[in-house]
């Protein structure tokens, strides 16, 4: 049985645009912690991007107090991506940049403050479902192809070898065996734009490719994994992000959540786009703490958990863990310990997980789950184990 997950580079277009915007919530967070800034005067964004050939577009609604120069920041964060000239697809300095900002609509205002809300506490920002995933495959209770699929995209990022532009994406694929345990690395697939200005060999660049998979996957790799580079046989980086291919917020969420691993089911919308009383945002993280907590509890070894909301209603509307016949209990009395000792608010996900961190937001454009956050924590796993005990009594 083979499983595939697939990720992209930071300099993807769509990744690029997702960094835009979760660049300038980040700076606006910090802007607002300047003149003191807590949960019930936290700025309202919920921003989009397009890319196209040299230009972006950025819109939405915005409501702070303080301003922010929105084309610098735009220009900084492509800038930092290393798209600084047209030759890798995208210059952060000459690009044209289109500010189609609006203020928060009063009526989302409504729910989203706890002044004005009818429930005199913050509502979720919007309707929607979300999902959170955990799996007891990997250290990091997350799919082993999406792991190693971000770890092959990272060193790639981060080899300093100026022949691999910006923008690439990749796919690994994972033998199982008939228990559903995985045994090897089976295909690895790489497509990275390529900078010929910097190349000397041409038929180097396929080796130096092989290299960098080989050693970051070196655990799970043998001398039977298909690699392939570049399957059309070229990808010249002028030819690349939005040169080559439009960039839009939010349409990369199957490589950001979870890799499109089978059972993780995809949710909501666009992420790092929005500030988190936007449930979009907070209940990806909520929804993702709670699995990977009950894994970590040694309750179930696969879980998914759904969480749905209404616009200005700050509690979930419904509560699901599915443990894919996996669990130690049935699932729908896992639900009622979740929903009890969880804080699904938009206010308790927010406090809990330092959602008003710039440097959080900073960091989720580039990896959700990956990273030192609170919500990878396992710090509820006494709490769920003594309810379940209860339960058991």
């Amino acid at each position: 049985m083979l499983i595939t997950s697939e990720a992209v580079k930071v300099g993807h277009p769509d990744v690029v645009s997702d960094t835009i915007t979760a660049h300038l919530i980040a700076r606006i967070l910090e802007e607002e912690h300047k003149i003191g800034m807590d949960v019930d005067t936290m700025p309202h964004c919920g921003l989009e991007v397009f890319l196209g050939k040299g230009f972006c577009i950025i819109g939405g609604e915005v409501a702070t107090r303080i301003y922010v120069d929105i084309e610098k920041s735009v220009r900084q964060s492509v800038l930092s991506l290393g798209y600084t000239d047209a030759a890798v697809g995208l210059n952060g300095h000459s690009m044209g940049v289109l500010n189609a900002i609006i203020p928060q609509s009063p009526d989302i205002n409504l729910g989203t403050r706890a002044e004005l809300s009818k429930f005199k506490e913050i509502g979720a920002g919007d309707q929607g479902i979300m999902y959170g995933f955990a799996i007891d495959e990997t250290p990091e209770l997350l799919p082993l192809t999406f792991v190693l699929v971000n770890r092959l995209m990272r060193a790639f990022e981060n080899c300093k070898d100026p022949v691999f532009a910006p923008d690439g994406k990749g796919q690994v694929t994972v033998e199982y065996d008939a228990a559903g345990k995985p045994k090897r690395v089976a295909k690895v697939l790489m497509s990275n734009a390529i900078d010929y200005r910097h190349v000397t060999e041409r038929g180097e660049i396929e080796g130096a490719a092989w290299k960098i998979a080989f050693e970051c996957l070196a655990d799970w790799v043998d001398k039977k994994t298909e690699f392939l580079f570049n399957p059309t046989g070229e990808w010249q980086a002028v030819h690349s992000c939005s040169a080559a291919d439009s960039g839009v917020t939010g349409r990369k969420l199957v490589c950001q959540l979870y890799g499109a691993y089978p059972g993780a089911q995809l949710g909501g919308g666009a992420i790092v786009n929005k500030t988190p009383e936007k449930v979009d945002c907070s209940a990806v993280f909520g929804s993702r703490h709670a699995a990977k907590n009950i894994v970590a509890a040694g309750l179930a070894k696969k879980v998914s958990l759904q969480l749905a909301y209404a616009i200005g209603v700050p509690h979930p509307m419904s509560v699901y863990v599915n443990t894919f016949g996996t669990g130690v209990m049935p699932d729908d009395r896992l639900s009622a310990i979740v929903e009890k000792v969880f804080d699904f608010t938009p206010r308790g996900m927010i406090e809990k997980f330092d959602l008003l961190n710039g440097e959080v937001y900073r960091k989720m454009a580039v990896n959700l789950f990956l990273d030192d956050y609170n919500w990878e924590k396992t710090d509820m796993v006494d709490v769920l184990k003594a309810e379940a005990g209860k339960q058991a009594s």
